[in-house]
């Protein structure tokens, strides 16, 4: 079953997409990237096959891409929409794992201890601008305090999965894939088993988390 509920934030206007499961025993919110919306290949692929494991899967679209703005504003300003979305991903009463990819991730991870999230899901996690390994954001994804799954294409720009430092999280790597898990066509691995590795990974996680 598909809902869609918009909710109002300090930031203006975020839009929820429900993808519930019959049974749900998690919740698991999905944010967009700074370069496009739910429709990327790895958030639709989790709303998808989730809800059929026990997952009801929220995808959330910031006010931003729901006001039509091409340009994603400063990530303080990504995290207060975050924030007020919040208490819509709670209101089923069932533990709510924070995620999304790229930008969306650094969000979760962000945000996970303040607002007790039990876990974060961190799709594409930008580890660095593209040719800028000096600039790291390892400390967000350090820093977020609770299980954290990390999901990395094997030759993402952003950060390849031997770039990623120690820590108190997991990480699988999708075989060949680039930042938003797309293979070459001369790759060992069809675009659909791509995906199946990544929506394997997370099914595997979540049932980890009880």
């Amino acid at each position: 079953m598909t809902t869609t509920e918009i909710i109002a934030t300090d930031t203006g206007d975020a839009r929820i997409t429900w993808h519930r499961a019959r049974q749900p025993r998690l919740v698991l919110a999905l944010g967009h990237g700074a370069g496009g919306g739910v429709e990327a290949r790895d958030l639709q692929a989790l709303a998808r096959v989730l809800p059929g494991h026990g997952v009801s899967v929220a995808l959330v679209e910031q006010p931003w891409r729901v006001a039509g703005k091409k340009l994603a504003p400063a990530p303080k300003t990504l995290d207060t929409g975050w924030r007020g979305i919040w208490p819509a991903l709670a209101r089923p009463g069932l533990p709510v794992v924070s995620g999304g990819r790229s930008a969306g991730a650094r969000v979760a991870c962000r945000t996970a201890a303040e607002l007790g999230a039990h876990a974060v899901l961190a799709l594409g996690f930008p580890l660095h601008p593209p040719g800028r390994p000096e600039k790291s954001r390892a400390a967000e994804l350090l820093g977020a305090g609770v299980p954290t799954l990390v999901v990395q294409g094997g030759t993402d720009p952003f950060g390849r999965p031997a770039e990623f430092p120690e820590g108190d999280h997991e990480l699988v790597e999708v075989p060949h894939g680039d930042h938003g898990f797309a293979v070459p066509k001369r790759a060992g691995i069809t675009q659909e088993e791509a995906l199946g590795v990544l929506t394997g990974a997370v099914v595997a996680w979540t049932r980890s988390l009880g």
